[in-house]
């Protein structure tokens, strides 16, 4: 049997009561009781930073509604209307949302570790104890059109989920189960997929350009018309590190001779167009001064407190390393991918030669999302044309430090460190 059931409206006012009782509730006050708002109608409504921890939305609408930087962990959304609701930066650690609708909802950065996005069919006892059905717009969770661009959804569950023509841009997608989801023309572009299980998803005319798929199942994944390019899988990108000839810190200890003795002793390391991935678990506090890199793969590896002086590091994959402490002075990484590294405490101000002439640290067009450059010294570096979205700099020296025609929507920097920076032409930037 299946049947609508009506949906009781509340108005903004009632809704803050209800919520703010739920907030007295999560901090264990007297007169506090958790929010119970199944089958209500509260589209557009406003719950922009509430912490809605553990709350029952089972069935109801939040259609338009605003939840920008809600705290959602643990809450029933079992078959919720989310159509065009804005959730950005929202936390949704292990929430339940089977057979939600999220058709054109904005999820940009949101937080859904272990999310449960499965399909799911809404039933419930009638008085005489008969089972029925609920009728929903959407059986499969629907996710169609929805901006999930810079997502957490590691381990979360889709499988069966529908997501057309969705956006998963720079998504971190570790883990995630999408066995037969629908995603034709989905956008993954720069996603990392590490270990995510895609088998018989349908992902025809989808972009994975630059998508991170190692590990990934994708048996029996539908892929036709699918942009592949620059995708990085299993399989060495470029020359394997086996090529090299001898181990990688061997020839990292004949480099640091060459530097040591300016170039009368050892062999300055050329690891342009190398795969590096597996060849060391570590590079770190490695002095690697002037190495020469062009379009080499970190991708991961551990890199802490590594000196790069003067390195020639162009169009290189630094995703997801850990560069902490590192000592990058006079660098070059023009175009260079660095989304999610750890880049706290790194020295990117320029490397003196002499008294008169310093080099001065390059990152023109280097794509930084999600970066953490917490504490860092960018005095005097170029970022010109980067992508520095929801980077973090919070504590960052940026005395003189070029975001010519960078983008940094949703990036987190202090506002008194702005006052000697050039920020002609960036976009995006909110203090």
């Amino acid at each position: 049997m299946t049947q609508s059931r009506p949906l009781t409206r509340l108005d903004q006012a009632q809704l803050d009561n209800v919520v703010r009782r739920h907030e007295m509730f999560r901090n264990a006050r007297m007169g506090g009781s958790r929010a119970t708002l199944s089958f209500f109608d509260l589209s557009g409504l406003n719950l922009t930073g509430r912490d809605l921890a553990h709350a029952d939305f089972v069935g109801s609408s939040l259609r338009g509604a605003n939840l920008a930087g809600a705290r959602l962990d643990c809450a029933a959304m079992f078959a919720c209307d989310l159509r065009q609701a804005n959730l950005e930066n929202a936390s949704l650690v292990k929430t339940d949302l089977r057979g939600a609708c999220l058709r054109g909802a904005v999820l940009i950065g949101a937080n859904m570790f272990e999310s449960d996005l499965r399909d799911g069919t809404l039933a419930e006892t009638d008085r005489a104890g008969n089972l029925k059905f609920v009728q929903v717009d959407t059986q499969p969770t629907e996710a169609s059109g929805a901006d999930l661009s810079g997502a957490n959804l590691t381990n979360a569950r889709l499988s069966g989920a529908m997501a057309i023509h969705t956006d998963f841009t720079d998504a971190v997608m570790r883990g995630c189960k999408l066995v037969r989801a629908t995603m034709r023309g989905a956008n993954f572009s720069g996603s990392n997929l590490e270990g995510a299980d895609l088998s018989g998803a349908d992902l025809r005319g989808a972009c994975l350009r630059g998508a991170v798929l190692t590990g990934a199942s994708m048996t029996m994944a539908e892929t036709a018309g699918a942009d592949m390019e620059d995708m990085l899988t299993d399989q060495p990108v470029g020359r394997p590190a086996s090529s090299l000839g001898r181990p990688l810190d061997e020839l990292a200890r004949d480099h640091m001779a060459w530097v040591g003795s300016a170039g009368a002793e050892g062999t300055k390391l050329d690891l342009s167009g190398f795969d590096l991935r597996g060849s060391l678990a570590s590079l770190d506090s490695m002095c690697l001064t002037m190495v020469k890199g062009i379009g080499t793969i970190f991708y991961g590896m551990n890199l802490t407190g590594i000196q790069l002086q003067a390195a020639q590091l162009e169009d290189s994959d630094f995703r997801t390393c850990k560069l902490k402490d590192a000592d990058l002075r006079g660098v070059n990484l023009k175009r260079a991918k660095l989304n999610n590294a750890d880049m706290s405490g790194v020295n990117l101000r320029p490397l003196m030669i002499d008294d008169k002439r310093a080099m001065r640290s390059d990152l023109e067009g280097a794509k930084l999302r999600y970066v953490n450059l917490n504490g860092a010294c960018l005095r005097g570096v170029s970022f010109a044309g980067a992508d520095l979205s929801f980077a973090t700099l919070l504590g960052a020296d940026m005395n003189k430090t070029d975001f010519r025609h960078a983008k940094l929507f949703g990036a987190r920097v202090e506002r008194d460190a702005l006052r000697t920076a050039n920020l002609e032409g960036a976009a995006g930037l909110k203090i």
